[in-house]
């Protein structure tokens, strides 16, 4: 309980006199005399800090998430037989975010972060529990799409309730704190996740999302008050499906190509029906009069650059994350458990990358800002595209290390430059298009590194006799790569090497993209210190 500068002053009638002070949260006190009873009503306001710690815990619970799925999956793979579907896994959970992102964002502008933050967790637990229960991966990848619904709110939201609540000046050093979560989970989730599939069973990763997701919901529920003033509630319906059939259909034409169906037919009408369908949304949101996506945000070069520097770098997170715990079980052969740490120090690093974006904004533009993160990036791509296959294990810590120093720095500062360039209205709408264009850059280049492993695997067990894509299922799982024929070890190892090598070149030419996209900005930004936002 904590109490205002100047307490209200009350008086009984039996000549009492009572301080009261603002409560966290609202409640009712009563006392009673025998003949009147008093009641006091006190205001709510938020209590930042207990606010802030809740959207650290919804972070982790991201985080957790993500790596531990990471860490799982050779395992999963193993399991339920389907590494042509692993991809799904991820891709599903990222399109149905990238779906759900705008929405949330819009709805967030309108009935409030809260209502909206507390739907999105309870959607997301559900999907939860629902995986854990999952026995075939076809029934895994559909609740992991309600999962993905339920996560759409997570992200966009909490980094609108985090610039409600902080000036500008200070956001880069809060999401610094809040990337702590990262780094926490990113020493809990390799261990935690590591036992979970080594003694007990996958199932349970998804399991230790529920008392998570719970506390989470309760913080927010009796902490924050956003004293929001409702707009009525417009929903662009027409936006939003014609979004949806776009995202959906460039979906699918990606994992057409991804199973190496190459059919010219089919790819030509998965292309026809993605463009007709954002053309069709592109229209709806000029004429309708509350759009789902502002496109008067797209006048502002900037905002644009910022989001496509932000989806380039995410679509990199997403082979790094994915690919390097599959180098190092398939590769090294190590357990899960001791696996899942190759990618450790990045998130622990992705703290101080936030501490340094926050230190660089006051004296420098976000255009050199990012020159100086894509940079680190470029190096550790460029060393994950280029060591040996017999590289020890340690040297992914330093690579690992040198990207997250760049994740840090990079998503932080293209956070903070989108949220202060748009007015203050449409900061809900801004920061979920911005999760919205890096939920993207993962959807579309999971798929793309699908299809390069897919076509990699393909091709290499077509060249060797005696090798199939079985095989490859059971190299990817240690505990199944033991049962495979010693004399074919060092022939699979050979495929599964070519295909990591060409996911992280693809991976370095979007961080080179990037650089270039930066470039087109050079003259366009100025020092976010001391902008409002």
């Amino acid at each position: 309980m904590y109490f205002e500068t100047e307490p209200r002053i009350i008086k009984g009638s039996l000549n009492q006199t009572w301080a009261v002070g603002i409560f966290d949260y609202r409640k009712t006190l009563w006392r009673a005399n025998g003949r009147r009873i008093f009641r006091i009503m006190s205001k709510q306001h938020t209590n930042v800090g207990i606010v802030t710690g809740a959207v650290f815990v919804a972070t982790f619970m991201s985080a957790i998430e993500g790596t531990i799925v990471s860490t799982a999956m050779p395992t999963i793979v193993g399991d339920l037989h389907g590494v042509a579907l692993m991809n799904w896994v991820f891709s599903i959970f990222l399109l149905t975010n990238a779906l759900a992102t705008p929405i949330y964002g819009k709805l967030a502008d309108t009935v409030g972060r809260k209502s909206v933050f507390l739907a999105g967790l309870l959607i997301f637990i559900v999907g939860s529990t629902l995986s854990g229960f999952s026995h075939s991966m076809e029934t895994l990848i559909a609740w992991r799409a309600l999962q993905g619904i339920g996560a759409g709110a997570i992200m966009p939201v909490s980094f609108t309730i985090l610039a409600d609540i902080y000036p500008v000046e200070q956001r880069a050093r809060v999401m610094g704190l809040n990337g702590s979560a990262w780094g926490i989970a990113a020493v809990v989730a390799p261990l935690l996740g590591g036992f979970i599939v080594d003694q007990l069973s996958w199932h349970w990763i998804f399991f230790i999302n529920i008392p998570i997701g719970i506390i989470t919901m309760g913080l927010i529920w009796f902490f924050l008050d956003e004293n929001f003033e409702r707009k009525p509630f417009t929903m662009d319906w027409g936006g939003s499906l014609w979004l949806s059939v776009g995202l959906l259909a460039l979906m699918l034409t990606f994992q057409l190509l991804g199973n190496g169906q190459l059919s010219f037919i089919w790819v030509l009408i998965g292309l026809v029906v993605t463009g007709l369908a954002f053309g069709l949304f592109l229209r709806q949101e000029k004429r309708t009069a509350d759009p789902l996506i502002p496109l008067t945000l797209f006048k502002n070069r900037t905002f644009v650059i910022q989001n496509l520097i932000a989806a380039l770098v995410s679509g990199f997170l997403m082979g790094f994350e994915v690919y390097l715990p599959t180098w190092t079980q398939g590769l090294l052969g190590l357990l899960a458990s001791q696996a899942g740490f190759a990618i450790t120090p990045s998130s622990l690093m992705w703290i101080v990358g936030s501490f340094i974006a926050g230190r660089l904004m006051l004296n420098h533009t976000p255009y050199q800002i990012v020159n100086i993160s894509l940079s680190f990036i470029l190096v550790g791509g460029l060393l994950m595209a280029f060591v040996p296959m017999t590289t020890p294990f340690w040297c992914f810590f330093v690579i690992a290390a040198i990207c997250g120093t760049g994740f840090g720095i990079t998503i932080t500062t293209t956070t903070v430059t989108v949220q202060s360039q748009v007015p203050v209205e449409d900061v809900g709408v801004a920061t979920s298009f911005n999760t919205l264009s890096r939920t993207l850059g993962q959807t579309i280049m999971i798929s793309v590194f699908g299809i390069i492993m897919n076509l990699a695997m393909a091709r290499g067990v077509a060249t060797h006799k005696g090798t199939n894509l079985t095989m490859m299922n059971q190299l990817i799982n240690p505990q199944t790569a033991k049962h495979l024929p010693s004399d074919l070890l060092p022939t699979l190892h050979g495929i599964l090497y070519q295909g990591l090598h060409v996911i992280f070149i693809a991976a370095v030419i979007l961080i080179v993209i990037s650089f270039m996209v930066n470039f087109l900005d050079r003259k366009g930004t100025q020092r976010l210190a001391g902008k409002r936002g």
